[in-house]
């Protein structure tokens, strides 16, 4: 893929069969030779980004798979489509590869989306119709044949078997392949096939597992090759102008910046310590404890709490003033003004570039690397087992929502963690999901609101 500042018309029919693709789903076997405007470059991929997250979400909430392919179907229509089918299959082809070279750089990244570029295939595929299906057999050059008429009636029975254990129609699909059985593990371990001296029984309803398992190898080959590519060459020569794109999607956030209290919402120094325990997630609420306990924190932690309170509405004197009360009884006044002053009015927009910093969101702050003596950063990610118990019970969390909350995080699911506690503390789900700490913030309030003018109506009724 060339990067160009002008545009030029795509052919989708060049780009299909420059990324292998047999029919309306590319399998992305190889860079097409396009040119891509650099605004697209950057656009496309967070498009499929917002698709990939959604499917990460909804198979860490645990799903269903009808729920996943009606997830999928939505996603993909919403973030990907164009009103010319000959631009939607430029778009998704365009965004592969970008994503594959933004998630190529480690091993944590390279597993993330392959996981969730294989779970997107394979919904889709199982979109297609059979004879697009049969294509992308062809297209993969699985080397199985259907099973042939004579051995298909001595495994008839035991193939009806299978079909009555697993809840269909005793009546057998007549096409099958017979394939060694670690082609296709996720049927073996559901006990979805019949198996037979190392061979699985596949039937053509089942065939996007063969599918599936030869698109995972290809683009985890494929990630292999782009990291070195991308580490001997691409990352230097491209330093002044796609590296830079490339490093910041992995850690895109896509919601509101909260650089502004939303709906023009005010707070006040004496109303902190209440917000804090009614309404500050727990990274936040962890910081200001430390804050009140050691009267110091370390500058990250000073950038992720005071941008957060900024963006709930502390206004810049209220903050000066917090700050100070504080550090003046550490370091004294006159220190304080000295050292820390100026970084406060800095992160208002008042000194320096006079930029308008924006609060951290959830995925900053989970890739944040705490050191000795730091409190900034996610508990759910930067916390011991003992110590996030405690803290998630001193909120009020125990019983099954704890234990699920724990689940989660041993599953490195950070941010459905601290949804999770959200429900828990409020008594609401959330369907959405926390990404943002002012967002748990806000749709906190929200709640109380909620709940004081239930209240109130109630009692003067």
């Amino acid at each position: 893929m060339e990067i160009v500042r002008s545009h030029r018309q795509l052919a989708a029919a060049a780009a299909a069969a420059a990324a292998g693709g047999a029919g309306a789903l590319p399998t992305y076997r190889a860079a097409p030779q396009l040119e891509v405007r650099l605004e697209e470059f950057e656009l496309f991929a967070i498009d499929r980004l917002r698709v990939l997250k959604g499917i990460s979400d909804g198979l860490s909430r645990g799903k269903r798979p009808e729920e996943m392919e009606k997830l999928v179907c939505e996603l993909w229509k919403t973030h990907m489509r164009h009103q010319d089918p000959a631009e939607t299959l430029n778009k998704d082809i365009i965004s592969h590869f970008v994503l594959r070279l933004v998630y190529c750089r480690t091993e944590e990244l390279r597993k993330w989306f392959l996981s969730m570029e294989t779970t997107l295939f394979r919904y889709r595929f199982r979109l297609e119709s059979p004879e697009s299906q049969r294509m992308l057999m062809t297209e993969f050059q699985l080397p199985y044949k259907a099973l042939p008429h004579s051995e298909f009636e001595v495994v008839k029975d035991k193939l009806s078997q299978v079909a009555r254990s697993i809840g269909q129609s005793a009546n057998v699909e007549s096409v099958f392949f017979k394939v060694p059985f670690e082609e296709v593990p996720d049927l073996v371990a559901s006990r979805r096939v019949f198996l037979s001296k190392g061979y699985a029984y596949v039937a053509m309803s089942q065939v996007v597992s063969l599918v599936v398992t030869q698109f995972r190898c290809n683009i985890s080959k494929a990630l292999v090759l782009t990291n070195r590519k991308w580490t001997a060459t691409i990352k230097e020569q491209e330093k002044d102008r796609l590296t830079p794109i490339v490093e910041a999607l992995s850690n895109a956030y896509f919601g509101p910046d909260y650089s502004q209290p939303k709906d023009a919402v005010e707070i006040s120094l004496k109303d902190i310590d209440q917000l804090a325990k009614s309404s500050f997630p727990l990274c936040m609420r962890h910081m200001l404890d430390k804050l009140r306990e050691n009267h110091h924190l370390k500058h990250g932690g000073r950038m992720q709490f005071g941008l957060f309170l900024k963006g709930a509405g502390l206004k810049l004197e209220d903050a000066l003033a917090f700050w100070r009360a504080e550090f003046s009884q550490k370091v004294g006044s006159e220190r304080f003004d000295k050292e820390y002053a100026y970084s406060i009015r800095h992160n208002y927009g008042k000194e320096g570039k006079r930029t308008d910093y924006t609060p951290y969101s959830c995925q900053k702050i989970i890739s944040a690397t705490p050191g000795v003596g730091d409190h900034h950063g996610c508990p759910y990610r930067h916390f011991g087992d003992e110590n996030l118990r405690a803290a998630l019970n001193k909120m009020g969390v125990g019983g099954h929502a704890l234990e699920e909350i724990m689940d989660k995080v041993k599953n490195r699911h950070y941010q459905l963690a601290c949804t999770l506690t959200f429900e828990a503390t409020h008594g609401v789900s959330c369907d959405s999901g926390i990404n943002h700490p002012n967002q748990y913030f806000s749709e906190s309030q929200k709640v109380l609101r909620a709940k004081n003018q239930t209240v109130e109506s109630q009692s003067t009724t």
